[in-house]
């Protein structure tokens, strides 16, 4: 095993006893960082979430910085503005917190359109474009940014275009009984200092590098013509199902297709294989689809999920 992936599962096991009970977060988040993507993470408050991304910026030698998104935020919250110097006499652009490595984007659904457009720009062309002028964001960029599934109130849907902007959505559920004795271990300790386990450190070369290592992981041709056919089941589902059909109105886009891709070889690549398996892509595909499938009025009414949709397809496209 290369030490590059020695280096990134050391973090992943780090991270898994840091953050209990959400094993399948960080590694989903582990995932998006070498996939050089952006998450969505819906959960409920308490569950960690702040945490998973606060312990993976202190274990690599990068900027991180925490956005509170609020109904009142602005743009320039976010992006910096132009700010006049007088001893210059002149404009001089004044960076603002998007400019880190690791972003987290908290509560993002409580912020209004033009704020989020805003952070689009960021995710999407690693760029801000402020009084006519583009600045480049750093080479490592990450955001994950949160949801509360529960409160509605105050707070705006995020349209499909953003949606598809991030890599992955990941949602979270409650621990259950054993992981939560472990998790009030865990904090005593903190809370006495009796847990001094050194956090790893990672350089940003070290993270590039595990990039373009994990994306060499080959793939058959018959694996990629099962990928390839779940994401024309989600246009198609027809083909498939009749009644499928009916539930579901607009496929998963070519970002899709690209995104599996890469998020399949990293999974294979974590598991210290050397090829992807449909397993791989199994084990990412809801993450992937389920903010990426847009469901019909009629599937909605029925209580018909996108989850439950990948579901059936997952049965009905035959293995490789």
């Amino acid at each position: 095993m290369s030490d590059v992936r020695n280096k990134i599962i050391g973090l992943k096991n780090f991270m898994d006893a840091r953050i209990i009970g959400q094993k399948d977060l960080v590694n989903k988040l582990i995932i998006t960082l070498l996939a050089d993507g952006n998450a969505l993470v819906e959960g409920a408050p308490g569950l960690a979430k702040t945490k998973a991304i606060k312990t993976l910026a202190s274990s690599i030698k990068a900027q991180y910085n925490r956005i509170q998104f609020t109904p009142d935020l602005l743009p320039s919250d976010i992006t910096g503005s132009e700010i006049y110097v007088a001893a210059k006499g002149e404009f001089e652009f004044r960076k603002g917190p998007i400019f880190a490595n690791l972003i987290l984007a908290d509560e993002i659904n409580r912020a209004p359109a033009k704020v989020q457009s805003a952070l689009l720009e960021a995710m999407a062309e690693r760029q801000v474009s402020v009084g006519g002028k583009r600045y480049q964001l750093p080479e490592l960029f990450m955001v994950m940014a949160t949801q509360n599934p529960i409160e509605h109130e105050g707070t705006y849907n995020l349209p499909e275009a953003q949606l598809d902007r991030f890599l992955m959505y990941i949602k979270i559920d409650q621990p259950d009984a054993e992981a939560e004795k472990k998790i009030l271990k865990l904090v005593r300790e903190e809370i006495s200092f009796a847990n001094t386990t050194p956090s790893p450190m990672l350089d940003i070369e070290d993270i590039l590098a595990a990039r373009k290592e994990a994306l060499k992981i080959h793939m058959s041709e018959a694996v990629e013509e099962y990928l390839v056919q779940l994401i024309m089941a989600t246009r198609h589902p027809e083909k498939y199902d009749a009644k499928m059909a009916g539930y579901v109105m607009f496929g998963a886009s070519p970002r899709a297709t690209l995104a599996l891709d890469r998020c399949a070889k990293i999974h294979a690549w974590l598991r210290e294989k050397d090829f992807v398996s449909p397993e791989d892509i199994q084990a990412v595909v809801y993450d992937i689809l389920r903010h990426r499938i847009i469901l019909s009025f009629e599937a909605q009414a029925e209580g018909i999920t996108p989850d439950a949709v990948i579901s059936r397809l997952l049965k009905l496209v035959p293995l490789p």
